[in-house]
């Protein structure tokens, strides 16, 4: 059957629906295409469940402090995984149930199968047809699965399966140390599991700056075991078992976690009859102000064109997509990079990363540790380290890389300061209560005060030891 839409909109997740709500204030004559599960990766398989997962074994984590708190018997509890599969899915179930809620409303507008390119304008979706005069690719992306362990791969996991599991195995394998394998790989050795990550690279979280990596792998060592370094890592089936090996290390575990990265959803788009150049990974050339993929009729939104994987990113690509396809086409000021991993500590990027500013001699970098916080002491979180990154000239913020109790809400005011172009200065005048883990960012800022090359007069020049 051939169809005629203004917007074709291929893709369900975050992105494609971020699309959609700009879309239908200009028309109703839009087909949303999805193929696969509805929910978006986020509520179904990511950001929602990991954070349920990680909560509960906080729960959990925080008996290690209730003898020396007066709370007693705490060696008397015990954690009973497969509940907490249950719990993490009722959690993830009502969210994704909301968002199909949201897309069955849609009735005929939406299209489900596996949309592939003809031209520029017409796709081909099973035997339908669709002729689209623009069209938004939002097709996210899927967790990097080697086809070696094809034989085994029902000893490997993905975030794909992780949460369907009834259960967890006692001994656990995470390849990746990256957001998703440091968050999972505390949470469920919080929860008791014997966990062995394998990273094959330096620096875990996503961080570069080389003191707040060296603290965080500190900390991050005391809980599981981490192999740095030392290749990639070799999967094979040992009996009922998986080992892993990699130039220093060997260990036998019951199941795998794989975690090293998410692959764009491209292939079966066949951008290749759009007569573009792609490059190595079949990633065509586009405009991250407006998402338009060369001068085609047709931009790219979200997880799949792999620029800013993160969900509040891939809304914004989507709103970006959406509003460029019903109205005059504008180009969008991006925001300040944000990235948070919700370990404990949390870490944080946002602005400038160290990679960006380490050779610079205008830009100093200012540490805090947590560990002499007065609230976070009080909390039993008195561990991390915040790096600040600022114009040694004027003061103004550039970026951070910190691992910080509740850094989320940290790394969310530094975000909101260089969104506004603010200086150390202009932070100092802000109000920060006592007693809060703010006060260590008032901290850090005074320390940074001391080395800038323009001076401030009054409260400013309170000696700071």
């Amino acid at each position: 059957m051939k169809r005629e839409v203004e917007v074709a909109i291929i893709g369900a997740g975050s992105a494609g629906l971020y699309a959609l709500s700009q879309v239908k204030k200009k028309t109703d004559n839009f087909l949303l295409i999805n193929d696969g599960p509805y929910g978006t990766t986020c509520a179904r398989v990511g950001c929602m469940p990991s954070k349920s997962l990680i909560r509960i074994a906080e729960y959990y984590h925080e008996r290690e402090y209730f003898e020396k708190s007066g709370i007693r018997n705490s060696d008397k509890l015990s954690v009973c995984i497969p509940d907490v599969l249950k719990r993490v899915r009722k959690h993830r179930d009502i969210l994704v149930a909301g968002n199909i809620k949201n897309i069955t409303r849609l009735g005929d507008k939406v299209l489900s199968g596996r949309a592939e390119f003809i031209n520029a304008n017409t796709l081909k979706v099973g035997d339908d047809e669709i002729v689209a005069k623009k069209i938004i690719i939002a097709t996210g992306s899927t967790p990097i699965f080697d086809p070696k362990w094809e034989a085994f791969k029902d000893h490997i996991l993905t975030t794909d399966e992780l949460f369907e599991q009834e259960d967890i195995p006692s001994t656990l394998g995470v390849l990746g140390l990256g957001v998703i394998g440091l968050e999972l790989g505390q949470a469920l050795a919080r929860l008791g599991v014997k966990v062995t990550a394998v990273h094959s690279k330096e620096f875990i979280g996503g961080l570069s700056d080389p003191a707040v990596n060296k603290n965080m792998l500190e900390l991050c060592e005391k809980e599981f075991d981490i192999w740095i370094g030392g290749g990639r890592a070799v999967l094979s089936k040992v009996d009922d078992k998986i080992k892993i090996r990699n130039d220093n290390n060997e260990v036998l575990v019951e199941k795998v976690l794989v975690a090293i990265g998410r692959r764009p959803n491209l292939k079966s788009l066949k951008l290749e009859n759009l007569g573009i150049d792609l490059d190595e990974r079949g990633m065509p050339n586009f405009n991250p102000k407006t998402m338009q993929i060369e001068d085609l009729p047709i931009y790219i939104a979200g997880d799949v064109n792999a620029d800013r994987p993160l969900l509040h990113e891939a809304a914004d690509e989507g709103r970006i997509a959406g509003y460029n396809v019903v109205k005059a086409q504008k180009k969008f000021k991006r925001k300040v990079p944000l990235a948070i991993v919700f370990t404990d500590p949390n870490i944080a990027l946002i602005g400038k990363d160290y990679q960006e500013i380490k050779d610079n001699e205008n830009i100093i970098t200012v540490s805090y540790n947590f560990k002499e916080q007065g609230r976070a002491f009080l909390m039993n979180k008195n561990t991390g380290l915040a790096n600040l990154y600022v114009q040694k000239s004027n003061g103004k913020l550039l970026g951070a890389e910190i691992a910080a109790p509740h850094g989320e809400h940290l790394a969310h005011h530094l975000a909101w300061a260089m969104e506004q172009e603010l200086t150390v200065h202009d932070m100092l005048k802000l109000p920060f209560y006592h007693p809060t883990l703010e006060e260590g960012l008032y901290t850090l800022l005074l320390k940074c005060s001391k080395k800038l090359e323009v001076k401030k007069e009054g409260i400013l020049e309170i000696d700071f030891q």
